[in-house]
């Protein structure tokens, strides 16, 4: 059994250096790509939302462009900057097909409509390849150019099949332009710039500085063409007669179109996102100026698509709703259903859902009939995360510190961002925690120095440029010392200041300074890590820039560097010589070498409860648990897809770390297979003395693991002072080893349970799994709510806020799950569905039925 495993994923934003990065499948699923990884996510039938169901790690640079292929939900292909295209089969979790030579980064790929096992890719002026990936042989087998579709002009952005017409493909220009080819037909190549005029008269001046950002064929026309500039804005386009048909008008000379999509429950009607705000707007080819604004976010979308499936319309609907078929001709034909105002404009709020990605990372699954979101996973990073740090004294927080230039705090308990920097920071490298209840994180960045950030206030409260232009590598604050920072950089200055700016000491390296560390046991030692393979070791009260002990050994730069929090005078050191070596400051020796990984050591992590247990990551994508007395590698795990940097331990929960990596992924770990030993001890009620030990106390490598950490003790003192011993130790040690999120609600449901009251329950247990007799009664209170809200048809919010009849029949509903028959009753006759109150009534009492149906003839 292996010791150590993921107990939870914090997923990547999606990424904003491509376009085509976002997709939907036919059956209710959709995927987004970071930088170097695609989620898949799925419509849990059961529980009715979207559930994480697979991470592809398949690609080694960042990802270009993904494709769900429209013939079989279960593959979806993807290209990348490494020159590679797969064919993915999500059902199978395994590489369909890999094409490993595309000789450039195709910016599009497409599957072909008439040709489910052909992939189309393109990059810079062409031509379109054709991938035909069922053809087996050499990996470029089955690969031909279509050269009806090459030599353009300026370079593709984009391109789009049409899904009616053969062979007839768009193409989207940097310079503004489009064109149009017909596959097996030459002479079919046709191109209109942005500036065309009426009379048939075009300026081939070339504009880069308007690319086409997205183009979509009409699903109702064989012409017709819906395109998007950076400059032109937003145009229908007859493709056969090369003219611009519409052109459609913003609201402000400032906004700018990002994306588009078509929606096939409303003919003529599209949605656009805009650039620089999130603002989703609702079009109709009739009319030059949109419908209806929505403001999803205060981010610019990046990209859009139409989610239309009719299993995901059942299962986010509790109403049935029925619609009329209604055979349309074009997008121009009437749209024959029930209208609705917003702003004095008549139109019909369109049905289905928008996947809508955002410019900060944001994803989500927007109900455009209901407008609310489905799904929305907010604020992830966009780029590779290079630190990540707990929260000394709120270990529910973790930090994490990324290349997007942005520092997010996150719930563990919810894996949800709760607070946010500003960004426009550049590479944030490394971040460190003020100590005790200070709520300020410090951070050391590429190229705006050193800052403190309040979370608080929300803002940067002080900058520190000691470093001048170069790079900060690390910084660390003093935990035992609140008013020392200590940063390492690119100057070859590791450089210790207070946190008003006074410069304290200035240590002089011979190279450049990646890592620092101050000790655990004395608040005035720090050690270094050197691009000269030097380890340092400086005693602040010395006055002096030398160093007082110097460690050599490794044979390439030494990166980082972290003392033993439990063994003074005990420090490690990871370096690109790929081993991390163990020194004793008391004998001024190494006493390790561990050797195993393949790749340059990044991230070291000592576990603050077993002294001998060392954690290392590195670029070879693993993360390996280390005994340090012999040596030997405990155990190693790849389900990180890129260098491995930042680990940290859970103040609180000893056995749970986590680590962040450049695949822009944050991974949640557990350690308790290795002390399984102990917690059977704990339950078959072993004394805690002869499960704690004292720091200075004997290792042996074939004893039973001892804890020897400051929390460990703290829970040995609390099991002292406890009445009720027996269950608040199983509730302490639980929380101990067990993972964030679920074991909080566990013991108050075993409060509740041992007949403690809903008045004296925490604030959090609302927010979990409830006891049944407080269910009922929670569930009563909002259908309550629901009821005595008396509204307007579309409400007091506008367009989209729930009516008078949908909470009634929300509210109904729910007195039908808590078994108040009568109460249902009542509110379908207040609807006046006297079927549906009549069929329930019997279930009430025959009286009841009788006096209802008696009421029914009344009123009939």
């Amino acid at each position: 059994m292996s010791i150590i495993k993921q107990v939870s994923l914090l997923s990547a934003g999606c990424q904003p250096w491509y376009r085509d990065v976002c997709d939907c499948s036919r059956d209710c699923s959709f995927a987004y790509s970071s930088t170097l990884a695609t989620y898949i996510y799925k419509l849990d039938d059961q529980y009715r939302r979207f559930k994480l169901d697979s991470v592809i790690c398949e690609h080694r640079k960042t990802i270009s462009a993904i494709a769900w292929n429209p013939h079989d939900s279960n593959l979806i292909a993807s290209s990348s900057a490494d020159h590679t295209i797969i064919v993915y089969n999500v059902a199978q979790q395994k590489v369909e097909a890999k094409l490993e030579d595309t000789k450039g980064v195709p910016c599009c790929i497409g599957w072909c409509p008439f040709s489910p096992d052909t992939l189309a890719f393109i990059q810079d002026r062409g031509p379109l390849f054709l991938w035909k990936y069922s053809l087996q042989g050499d990996s470029n087998t089955g690969v031909q150019p279509c050269k009806d579709c090459a030599g353009f002009n300026s370079a593709v952005t984009v391109f789009r099949y049409h899904h009616k017409s053969f062979g007839k493909i768009a193409f989207g220009h940097t310079d503004g332009s489009i064109s149009i080819c017909v596959q097996g037909i030459k002479s079919q190549k046709h191109i209109l710039y942005p500036d065309e005029r009426k009379d048939g008269s075009s300026s081939a001046e070339q504009d880069h500085q308007n690319p086409v950002h997205n183009l979509l064929w009409d699903p109702l026309s064989s012409d017709y063409l819906l395109v998007a500039n950076f400059k032109h804005g937003l145009r229908l386009v007859d493709t056969q007669a090369l003219t611009v048909i519409m052109t459609f008008t913003l609201p402000s000379i400032a906004a700018r179109i990002s994306t588009l999509a078509w929606m096939s429950s409303g003919p003529g009607m599209f949605i656009t996102g805009d650039m620089n705000v999130g603002i989703l707007r609702v079009w109709t080819v009739a009319r030059s100026s949109p419908l209806h604004s929505l403001k999803l976010k205060k981010t610019g979308f990046h990209s859009l698509i139409a989610f239309e499936s009719d299993q995901l319309s059942q299962a986010c609907s509790s109403a049935k709703v029925n619609s009329k078929k209604t055979d349309y001709i074009s997008s121009t034909s009437e749209v024959c259903t029930k209208q609705a105002t917003a702003a004095g404009v008549t139109y019909t709020p369109p049905t289905g859902h928008a996947l809508c990605a955002f410019s900060d990372g944001g994803v989500g699954l927007y109900d455009l009939g209901k407008q609310k979101w489905v799904f929305l996973r907010d604020q992830g990073h966009i780029e590779t995360i290079f630190d990540c740090k707990f929260k000394p004294d709120n270990s529910d927080l973790l930090a994490t510190a990324s290349f997007d230039g942005t520092i997010k705090v996150w719930d563990v308990n919810t894996m949800e961002a709760v607070h946010t920097s500003s960004g426009n920071e550049g590479i944030i490298y490394h971040l460190s925690w003020a100590p005790a209840d200070l709520n300020c994180i410090a951070a050391a960045t590429a190229r705006s120095g050193c800052f403190i950030w309040d979370i608080g206030k929300g803002k940067i409260i002080k900058r520190f440029l000691e470093h001048g232009k170069s790079s900060v590598y690390c910084i660390a604050w003093n935990q035992k010392e609140s008013q020392r920072i200590a940063s390492a950089g690119g100057d070859n200055n590791c450089v210790v200041r207070l946190v008003d700016g006074t410069v304290i000491a200035k240590l002089k390296h011979p190279a450049a300074v990646f890592g620092c560390d101050w000790s655990e046991h004395n608040k005035d030692m720090l050690a270094t890590s050197c691009d000269d393979k030097i380890v340092r070791v400086f005693y602040m009260l010395a006055n002096s820039e030398h160093a007082l002990k110097v460690f050599s050994g490794h044979t390439a730069k030494v990166f980082s560097v972290r003392w033993s929090p439990l063994k003074d005078g005990i420090i490690c050191s990871g370096s690109d010589d790929m081993t991390v070596r163990v020194w004793d400051y008391t004998q001024e020796a190494c006493v390790q070498v561990l050797r195993g990984h393949t790749g340059p050591v990044r991230g070291l992590l000592w576990n603050p409860e077993l002294p001998h247990l060392l954690i290392s990551g590195s670029w070879d994508f693993s993360i390996r648990i280390w005994d340090t007395r012999d040596g030997s590698c405990l155990g190693e795990v790849k389900d990180h897809a890129a260098d491995v940097y930042g680990l940290t331990c859970h103040p609180a929960r000893p056995m749970i770390m986590a680590s962040a990596s450049r695949d822009s992924t944050v991974r949640i770990w557990s350690l308790c297979p290795l002390v399984s030993s102990l917690e059977i001890s704990i339950l078959a009620g072993k004394p805690l003395r002869e499960l704690i030990a004292s720091s200075d106390a004997p290792l042996s490598a074939d004893s039973m693991p001892l804890l020897h950490g400051t929390r460990s003790k703290a829970l040995l003192l609390q099991r002292g002072n406890d009445n009720d011993s027996k269950q608040k130790l199983l509730q302490r040690f639980s929380q101990f080893f067990t993972a964030p999120g679920g074991a909080t609600n566990l013991w108050n449901l075993v409060d509740v349970i041992r007949g403690k009251a809903m008045a004296d329950m925490p604030e959090s247990y609302s927010k979990g799994i409830l006891h049944i007799k407080h269910l009922i009664d929670s569930k009563t209170s909002t259908a309550n709510q629901l009821e005595m809200v008396n509204v307007a048809r579309f409400g007091a919010g506008g367009i989209g806020t729930p009516s008078r009849e949908e909470r009634f029949h929300e509210a109904a509903n729910i007195y039908l799950q808590v078994g108040n028959l009568q109460r249902y009753c009542e509110m379908m006759v207040a609807l006046g569905e006297w079927e549906k109150a009549l069929a329930v009534a019997p279930g009430v009492s025959m009286p009841y039925w009788e006096s209802l149906a008696r009421r029914c003839v009344c009123i009939a």
